[in-house]
């Protein structure tokens, strides 16, 4: 289809498909708007970057308009779930921005922030509620949301929330929602627990898929450097020598893996910033917001920080460290060559992670080009480029506080007219 206009869709919707730039779908929104337009449940395939969120968006704000109500008081209409804070917003986003000029209530509920400015939006009642499953089941318990009204249910980066663990908190989530609803269920990987759970949730759906499950973006660039363990950093440094690049995502396992990593940038003189499930909500948001405007080169974050992260022109991404699960290095590239763009992966390999490289290019059905770096053929010690310690600022002086009785300089209780203590002074046992 060359154009949104052979879909149905409002008049509103593509006005603002327009406003945003859109001329033409993308593969997936081809093949899952006229399915969803039906009412049908579907099981979306699709890699990060496709344009899936506005694949199942469009669809649900149309039946919204056409089927107009009011929200439902502590509810909502439309339930979006999703596996991370920072996925969460962006979804909420895209539904703001392709519902421009409407008169939706759209809320985005998940935790790391106060519980009060979500209780008061879900009063309210809301058109489209996006979620995290930890903190709606918050909100469940407290007995300050309601599921009974939701006509739509959309599961988004599902193979994700099955790795962290939200198999139960999705099923309770359900048992809230009427028997009633359409389904949505989108994924860049589809292993046979996801399909158990679809098969659990969805009544006869629709497949659409725009590649096979656990390919890699074709326009990334792949490759793999062997590398001992202990000279990583100093590869790692050494690859941001190159000026091409300019925007870098570096994935570590660990949380503190991140923190390690970004120090060591920092003391080479590359500006950089970690992400992860320790940052308060606030660090995580003025993290991207350096990262997007260009403060900093790199952002060193761990896969779960990192899931949904919609940043434009990412030049490259570093595997720090190879994922422990295989499905996640499908993810983690496609942070790059997103829109149409080309990128590059570059992966380091130590000798601990031959198997999770050989596990990486069973599922991808490739092999990746690789270099070997390790022993002499390894990079050179990284530089440090110390930098001024950061100053705080400027206050007013104040004369330090002297307490007048001390003139004297004699103990408290001296000069309270008190008698001291004695000073203890062992005595000589008597003679016999």
């Amino acid at each position: 289809m060359q154009n949104f206009n052979g879909f149905g869709l409002a008049a509103p919707l593509v006005t603002a498909l327009t406003q945003m730039g859109y001329a033409k779908p993308t593969p997936i929104q081809a093949q899952a708007i006229p399915v969803l337009m039906q009412g049908r449940d579907l099981i979306g395939i699709a890699q990060t970057g496709t344009g899936k969120t506005a694949a199942f968006a469009l669809p649900i704000l149309n039946r919204l308009i056409a089927d107009k109500k009011p929200a439902p008081r502590g509810g909502a209409r439309v339930l979006v779930l999703a596996p991370t804070r920072e996925l969460a917003s962006q979804i909420a986003q895209s539904f703001r921005d392709l519902s421009a000029g409407l008169s939706l209530d759209i809320a985005v509920v998940f935790g790391g922030v106060p519980h009060g400015a979500q209780i008061r939006a879900l009063a309210k009642g809301l058109d489209v509620l996006v979620a995290t499953p930890g903190r709606l089941l918050d909100h469940l318990d407290a007995r300050v949301a309601t599921l009974g009204a939701v006509e739509f249910l959309v599961l988004d980066e599902v193979d994700q929330m099955l790795d962290l663990g939200f198999v139960r908190p999705i099923r309770r989530i359900v048992r809230e929602l009427p028997r009633k609803r359409q389904n949505l269920f989108f994924s860049a990987t589809m292993p046979p627990d996801i399909r158990k759970l679809a098969g659990e949730l969805l009544h006869e759906p629709a497949e659409v898929s725009v590649a096979p499950a656990a390919t890699t973006v074709e326009r990334v660039e792949q490759k793999v450097v062997h590398v001992d363990a202990s000279r990583k950093c100093d590869m790692l440094v050494e690859l941001f020598a190159d000026p091409a690049f300019t925007r870098a995502i570096v994935f570590t396992r660990t949380k503190r893996g991140a923190d390690r990593v970004a120090r060591s940038l920092d003391q080479a003189g590359i500006g950089a910033l970690a992400i992860h499930g320790n940052k308060s909500q606030g660090q995580r948001e003025r993290a991207l917001a350096a990262f997007r405007s260009g403060q900093a080169r790199a952002m060193v974050a761990t896969d779960i920080a990192a899931r949904g992260i919609d940043i434009d022109d990412v030049s490259h991404v570093v595997n720090f460290e190879l994922p422990d699960v295989a499905e996640a290095y499908v993810h983690r590239i496609g942070r790059t060559a997103r829109a149409g763009k080309g990128g590059q992966a570059i992966s380091f390999c130590d000798a601990s992670e031959r198997d999770s490289l050989r596990a990486i290019e069973r599922l991808t059905r490739m092999r990746i080009f690789s270099l070997d770096r390790r022993g002499d053929k390894g990079p050179k010690p990284a530089p440090v480029v110390r930098k001024p310690a950061a100053t705080a600022p400027d206050r007013p002086h104040h004369a330090p506080h002297r307490d007048p009785r001390a003139a004297n300089q004699q103990p408290h209780r001296v000069r309270q007219g008190r008698r001291t203590r004695p000073t203890y002074q062992a005595k000589a046992a008597p003679a016999r």
